[in-house]
């Protein structure tokens, strides 16, 4: 007899297991209100009991369900079930529903051998324009990786699992812990391995990873343990693909080491700038090796393993006693030529030294100026006016003298002036620091003006969705108004993307769609149409949306259309 199938909620029936990881399940299932098929992803049972990982593991699923692109694997639902277990109680079982996809992982296509590289181009591609998408909603994946990346059948990259890897690693209390849920941590950026916040040039990071791999099909970083790979993330540079596999072109080597630079900042400081360099690498001209090595100077410092290999060749040449001469040496008449000069410059140079007057070759007239600085401005005039010199006091902002002591003299220590002379004394006055301007509802333009013109600096700008701002307006800074900061710090901005997620609300009641729609998400405006082509259903159900699903103008007018014939 046939065991009757398993239905989550009431609605998702389970169907056969299609994937296996560490932190879920993954099933093939049916959604029996809609009636299609879906990909359904069942937590396990030690993440299922941790209450705190559950709350946020619901949250960030549907903050990903909000997502709709087609490199994007959709999430259509969360929910929570029950099940008795063994002991009679009841245990919890977070789940997850999404888009069913036909199609190979990433990793299991670079496991089966070498990628071409216009397929391995391709392929980063369409990571990046997921990831230029959900960077725009708002959603860091903080956990790209080959495992993560589908591929389907007709060749269209897929990225799955956003949001999860927040939902993980808020709930884990160290790296090793977080390693151990997500499973590796061989695309960890390095501000991921030292536990520090992360933005979205993380995920950009980690896309750098995934494509060195695909270019020399191994990652750049291998260890016995994931706290090995993860320390060398932090401290070690990576050799450029082309060392490891000598096909890959040396364009895309530049690409690879920018994507993987340790400061986020010398990274690509976003996904459509990492296209563009990764689109520029065909047909481009390729870099030298001299240029490559700078760059790779440039992004990761000297490489000391390049040290110890050059001091080990030198001593091995400096010890081998089996190398000979290959040159007859010079005449002997000419070495004692050489002898001969030698010794007449040296007996030159012994005579004009007896010759010098002796004591300080400064002239009895002149003075030096005495080193003061670290001093107190009293202090330094004082030991100025000992030696017959007048000071003249110049205050200057410095954030690493004391204020009140000297930063520098002009003329400088050790040099001989004519006494009575007036030595600049530069003071340091402390460091300067001015007040954060209002920014927020500015334009970009506005306020990195406002910013510039009290001696700040802008930084990274991330794009975020808001229903009620138009593109450009700067929703947040990462330093308030007001707040007193030194000059010439960096300021982070959230800007407006003018733009909306527009969900597909086909097959909806008209309600439905229009609560969805006109919802605090989206705040779009919703007119209705009727299609007397087709019967009437009571309550009315939406055909067709007139903006297809994805992203749409903040303030856009949408038209339902729904069956009202007979």
């Amino acid at each position: 007899m046939t065991a009757e199938p398993r239905v989550l909620s009431g609605r998702y029936r389970v169907d056969e297991l299609i994937g296996r990881g560490g932190m879920a399940s993954v099933y093939s299932g049916y959604d029996l209100t809609l009636g299609r098929q879906v990909a359904i992803k069942i937590l396990k049972h030690d993440l299922a009991t941790d209450n705190s990982f559950r709350t946020r593991f619901r949250l960030e699923a549907q903050a990903a369900s909000r997502m709709a692109h087609p490199t994007v694997v959709r999430v259509y639902d969360a929910g929570e079930d029950s099940e008795i277990g063994p002991d009679g109680v009841a245990h919890p079982v977070p789940y997850i529903v999404m888009e069913l996809v036909h199609g190979k992982l990433l990793k299991d296509i670079i496991a089966a051998g070498p990628v071409p590289v216009e397929t391995t181009v391709r392929y980063v591609d369409g990571i990046l324009e997921a990831l230029e998408y959900s960077h725009r909603a708002g959603v860091v994946h903080r956990d790209i990786k080959p495992g993560n990346v589908m591929v389907t059948d007709a060749g269209q990259v897929k990225v799955m699992d956003f949001g999860i890897a927040r939902a993980v690693s808020d709930s884990s209390s160290t790296v090793a812990e977080t390693t151990a849920i997500i499973g590796t941590a061989a695309y960890f950026s390095p501000e991921q391995a030292k536990g520090e916040p992360v933005d979205a040039r993380a995920d950009l990071y980690s896309t750098g990873v995934v494509l060195y791999e695909l270019l020399a099909g191994r990652p750049p970083f291998r260890g016995e343990s994931p706290v090995a790979v993860a320390y060398q993330h932090v401290s070690e540079a990576p050799l450029p693909p082309s060392e490891v596999n000598e096909t890959v072109p040396r364009a895309l080597d530049a690409v690879a080491l920018r994507a993987m630079a340790k400061d986020p900042f010398q990274r690509y400081q976003d996904a459509a700038s990492f296209r563009e360099a990764l689109d520029a690498t065909i047909g481009g001209r390729e870099p030298s090796k001299r240029q490559l090595g700078a760059l790779t100077s440039e992004l990761y410092g000297p490489n000391p393993r390049q040290a110890a290999e050059t001091a080990r060749s030198l001593r091995q040449l400096s010890t081998d006693t089996t190398m000979k001469r290959t040159q007859a040496g010079p005449p002997v008449a000419w070495i004692w030529a050489g002898v001969a000069v030698l010794a007449v410059l040296l007996i030159s140079v012994l005579f004009w030294v007896l010759q010098m007057p002796k004591g300080n070759d400064v002239p009895p007239s002149a003075r030096v100026v005495p080193d003061v600085t670290a001093m107190t401005y009293e202090k330094a005039n004082s030991v100025l006016g000992k030696a017959d010199l007048l000071s003249f006091r110049i205050d200057e902002s410095s954030a690493t003298v004391a204020v009140g002591n000297v930063i520098r003299t002009d003329p400088e220590a050790g040099e001989s002036v004519t006494p009575g002379q007036q030595v600049k004394v530069y003071v340091s006055k402390g460091q300067e620091t001015v007040e954060v301007p209002v920014l927020e509802g500015l334009s970009q333009e506005a306020a990195q003006a406002s910013l510039e013109s009290v001696g700040l600096k802008l930084g990274a700008i991330t794009p975020r969705n808001d229903p009620g701002l138009a593109a450009g307006v700067v929703m947040s800074a990462d330093q308030k108004t007001g707040a007193v900061v030194p000059v010439g710090t960096t300021v982070n901005f959230v800007v407006a993307t003018g733009r909306v997620i527009i969900n597909d609300v086909t097959g909806y009641t008209i309600e439905a769609a229009t609560r969805e729609l006109e919802g605090p998400d989206s705040q779009l405006t919703v007119l209705t149409q009727e299609d007397t082509s087709c019967p009437a259903s009571a309550p009315p159900v939406v055909r067709t949306q007139s903006i297809a699903p994805g992203e749409a103008p903040v303030h856009s007018e949408v038209t339902l259309t729904f069956c009202s014939g007979t």
